[in-house]
């Protein structure tokens, strides 16, 4: 970009997109040019799940945070927090007061923060710290002290969330706001962990005859359009659309060592990926 004087002597930004509406879908395309900066490329994004996890209590949760301050020894981890049963209460009676979509994720971020701050109370003596969407700009700086940092994962959206195409649950949760967080942040892998030992072509625990999937690319995943899924469909249409990570890992945490394994880079659980170049 450079500087211009116009006839009047006023100074201006000369740039590609000055001038334009921005809904062009020609002049769109053309901004999709040249590698997207990754802060911190070597960084593992963590979620710990709400119902399948955190509300079972210290039997499920206290070894998950034993496995994650060990690994954090030798990789930069960031843990996010879902929401669990007590959101679901939350959307429950605010659908029963009939209160707005964006009222209800606020309200869901207000109990995905509760769980974030239960987690980092608990890592207290072993560097965990709690910090807000705000924090995140200093995450680089957190790591490098030897922090374990702990946000909440429901995505900021707010009062602005948009209206789901179907039903008012938020469409944007813990989920999607654990993916985009690795996303803008450019790291190198996304695990979610919960309960189960991934995908499956139906829930598992009310369809005895559901398929265990170990294995599928975003779009056919989205193509299935699955009566019911174990990750948010916000989450799935995110990763397609990813610039920086392209691949998620569902991993079920209950199993002691499988976190471990799979923030080494190991293939644990369900592996959902976005084909890249003709890559798997």
């Amino acid at each position: 970009m450079t500087l211009e004087r116009d006839e009047s002597g006023r100074l201006h930004i000369v740039s590609p997109l000055m001038g334009e509406s921005l809904m062009d879908k020609s002049l769109l395309a053309s901004t999709d040019t040249g590698p997207v900066y990754r802060p911190l490329p070597d960084l593992t994004v963590v979620k710990v799940g709400g119902q399948s996890v955190i509300d079972r209590g210290r039997s499920a949760l206290l070894p998950i945070l034993d496995e994650l301050v060990a690994a954090r020894q030798s990789h930069k981890i960031v843990i996010t927090t879902g929401g669990g049963t007590r959101a679901r209460h939350a959307y429950a009676i605010a659908m029963d007061l009939g209160m707005p979509t964006g009222v209800m994720a606020r309200l869901g971020s207000s109990i995905s923060e509760q769980n974030a701050l239960m987690v980092a109370v608990l890592l207290s003596q072993r560097g965990g710290i709690k910090i807000g969407h705000d924090d995140l700009p200093k995450l680089a700086q957190y790591l490098t002290l030897g922090c374990l940092p702990v946000v909440h994962a429901m995505p900021p959206y707010g009062l602005f969330e948009r209206p789901p195409a179907l039903g008012r649950i938020p469409p944007h949760r813990t989920d999607a706001g654990a993916f985009l967080l690795a996303e803008v942040m450019g790291a190198r892998r996304c695990i979610l962990i919960k309960d189960e030992h991934g995908l499956y072509t139906a829930d598992p625990k009310k369809d005895p005859a559901a398929h265990f999937i170990p294995e599928i690319e975003v779009n056919e995943l989205l193509a299935r359009d699955l009566e019911d899924l174990a990750v948010e469909r916000s989450m799935l249409e995110a990763l397609r659309d990813a610039r920086s990570l392209h691949e998620v890992f569902i991993v079920n945490g209950l199993e002691n060592g499988n976190i471990t394994r799979a923030i080494a880079g190991e293939q644990v659980g369900t592996r959902i990926y976005k084909k890249v170049d003709g890559s798997r």
